[in-house]
């Protein structure tokens, strides 16, 4: 007999056992079965009892680590509750536990790793969730990597691997919360353009998108848009500070035949100059009629003024003087009367 191939059969047997069980676990003498086929196959295939189980966690338990789930409420312990995750029970502590809760109750609870890699619950709200992005400062560091305040009693890891740069304590940095697939933990990762997709997929110039600046280049600043895609805002083009980890709303100014997008805080074309045309006007209104800024005033002025960039500014200013309704003159903008 071919023992390698018998080993292979029995491999293939015992993982196809154990996904019918897994699947059709509905009674006490099911489970029963269960629990000893999955001790015999981890036998079998030389692997570590923990390796095993971590494997029948994955395909039973259908709780979303990392995530809030809706929880029935078991039973009550001196210590708090224990909630019904089928086919096991996971801790919510009693300092999180709601006033007035009773048995039978349904509770939104967030589930994450407790300091003994133990699933339990809680009804704090993280700062983020698995899957979102953050700005999230560093608490602390050891050799393995670095510590990230989430709102919860035990902070979030990122370990070196994860980082672009050394991540240093009191600094904050954007991150993506994930969930890493060799160990079942919930850490942190900031290398963020590997979870960002390079074809902008339902995207198209001048449409209005979510954005989140999470690294500085010579060039600009790499921005995530819609929580999905990678692109620039350009520092020449930039009239207004912006800071790393601050959602932002812009636009899509150009997709690159290279699919590289460009980036804009303000809309651009026709619909940028009408808006800095009303901008303007609604200010002068505001300012009974007048405001001391011309061609020559410098860029900072405008914006602090109008939060518009000096070629808009005239572009508006152009629009205005062309349909009559301001008079230009050298100490700055007169609105004309609409008689």
């Amino acid at each position: 007999m071919n023992h390698r191939s018998g080993w292979i059969g029995i491999q293939t047997s015992g993982f196809s056992i154990l996904s019918l069980v897994a699947q059709n676990m509905l009674s006490l003498a099911e489970k029963t079965l269960y629990h000893y086929l999955r001790t015999f196959i981890g036998l079998l295939l030389g692997m570590q009892v923990r390796d095993t189980l971590f494997l029948i966690h994955k395909s039973l338990v259908m709780i979303q680590l990392g995530k809030f789930n809706q929880l029935k409420v078991l039973k009550e312990v001196d210590f708090g509750l224990y909630l019904d995750a089928d086919p096991e029970e996971i801790l919510l502590p009693q300092k999180y536990v709601p006033e007035r809760t009773q048995v039978g109750d349904t509770l939104s609870v967030f589930i994450y790793r407790d300091s003994e890699d133990r699933m339990i619950a809680t009804t704090l709200r993280p700062k983020a969730c698995v899957g979102d992005f953050a700005f999230l400062r560093v608490v602390d560091t050891n050799k393995y990597g670095v510590f990230l305040d989430w709102g919860l009693e035990k902070d979030l890891f990122v370990p070196f691997s994860e980082q672009n740069r050394k991540m240093v304590k009191d600094q904050s940095y954007v991150v993506k919360v994930i969930l890493d697939d060799r160990s079942d933990r919930i850490i942190a990762s900031a290398r963020i353009e590997r979870f960002l997709k390079y074809i902008p997929e339902n995207l198209e110039e001048n449409q209005a998108v979510d954005l989140l600046p999470f690294e500085y280049t010579d060039l600009g600043i790499k921005t995530v848009i819609n929580g999905q895609f990678l692109g620039m805002l350009y520092h020449n083009e930039l009239f207004q500070p912006v800071r790393l980890g601050e959602s932002l709303r812009g636009y899509i100014k150009k997709i690159r035949p290279d699919y590289k997008i460009d980036l804009s805080l303000s809309k651009t074309g026709y619909e940028e100059v009408l808006d800095s045309k009303e901008t303007l006007w609604q200010k002068l209104k505001e300012n009974k009629g007048f405001l001391p800024l011309t061609d020559k005033s410098n860029p900072e002025a405008i914006y602090d003024q109008l939060q518009m960039s000096k070629k808009n500014f005239k572009r508006a200013v152009g629009g205005l003087f062309k349909e009559r309704k301001i008079l230009l003159q050298e100490d700055g903008i007169y609105l004309l009367s609409e008689d």
